[in-house]
């Protein structure tokens, strides 16, 4: 009886993903961000600048860049050491990019995943999933990682000016590619040379990645099954909030988290709030 449960308790744990239970090693480089805070997006673009052996799709993303999320870690401990993950602080973590983005923009980004994924029904209220994302009330596997603010917060206030750790907003990825590519590349140890910001920025454009999408959202396991109505590559662009979110809902994230928000260099929409800190926190390698 002891041998069957052990036996069954080694193949559990032989399937079961890696997640915080990963193997990391030295010189291992993390791609951590919130859910919905632009990390497919930062697997191709940092991807595709990173390994120059062939371009990152939605068919070999997972190859490339796995998520520690994907393969159980005898798996990981074999595959190439760039990963996706939405953990919040790990010390274990050598080297970190960190993605945040505006929380108004990930509210409503979260909110038409899980239309997608269809933990959402249609019609379900924005300013309920607004209400709830804001109480760390969502899905389970969200909740455990805690609010956009304590998970951002967690990185920041460990790693902050950190020469391994680099603070990279969206936004600002989005505006200027060439210069925040640039900024991480010592991290990386990458030569920042212009054809190889180009090719990457190229690679991973939302034009490129939404032609990806249609030939490939079968065969990548985030989007196989889910509803083909709701694309996964939307937007991509900053701001949108401001068209898709109800005052109500703005003020609602905005009384939450504004000291941090202007923190990390966001405008409150509806009256300004003192930083926790003097000052603002700039992003900075």
């Amino acid at each position: 009886m002891k041998k069957r449960i052990k036996g069954y308790l080694q193949t559990v744990m032989l399937r079961k993903p890696a997640g915080r239970l990963l193997t990391v090693f030295p010189d291992d480089i993390f791609l951590v961000g919130y859910f919905r805070s632009g990390s497919t997006w930062s697997r191709f673009i940092f991807g595709n600048y990173i390994w120059q052996d062939e371009p990152i799709t939605f068919a070999n993303l997972d190859d490339w860049v796995p998520s520690i999320y994907s393969q159980p870690d005898h798996v990981l401990r074999k595959s190439r050491r760039v990963f996706k993950s939405h953990e919040y602080f790990d010390p274990q973590y050598p080297r970190v990019i960190y993605i945040v983005r505006d929380p108004r923009d990930v509210a409503v980004s979260f909110y038409f995943y899980n239309l997608k994924v269809r933990v959402l029904p249609d019609g379900y209220p924005m300013e309920d999933f607004v209400r709830n994302f804001i109480a760390n009330r969502v899905v389970d596997y969200a909740n455990r990682l805690g609010t956009w603010e304590e998970h951002a917060m967690s990185w920041v206030r460990m790693r902050q000016g950190n020469k391994n750790f680099c603070l990279v907003r969206y936004e600002d990825l989005l505006a200027d590619p060439v210069k925040e590519l640039r900024k991480v590349s010592p991290m990386l140890r990458i030569e920042p040379t212009a054809e190889r910001i180009e090719r990457a920025i190229k690679l991973s454009s939302a034009k490129q990645m939404r032609s990806l999408e249609k030939s490939q959202s079968e065969k990548w396991v985030t989007t196989k099954g889910t509803r083909q109505d709701i694309p996964f590559v939307r937007d991509a662009k900053s701001g949108g909030w401001r068209d898709r979110l109800s005052e109500a809902s703005v003020r609602m994230i905005e009384e939450a988290w504004g000291p941090t928000m202007q923190e990390l260099g966001y405008e409150l929409a509806y009256g300004s709030q003192h930083s926790r800190l003097e000052g603002h926190l700039k992003p900075q390698l």
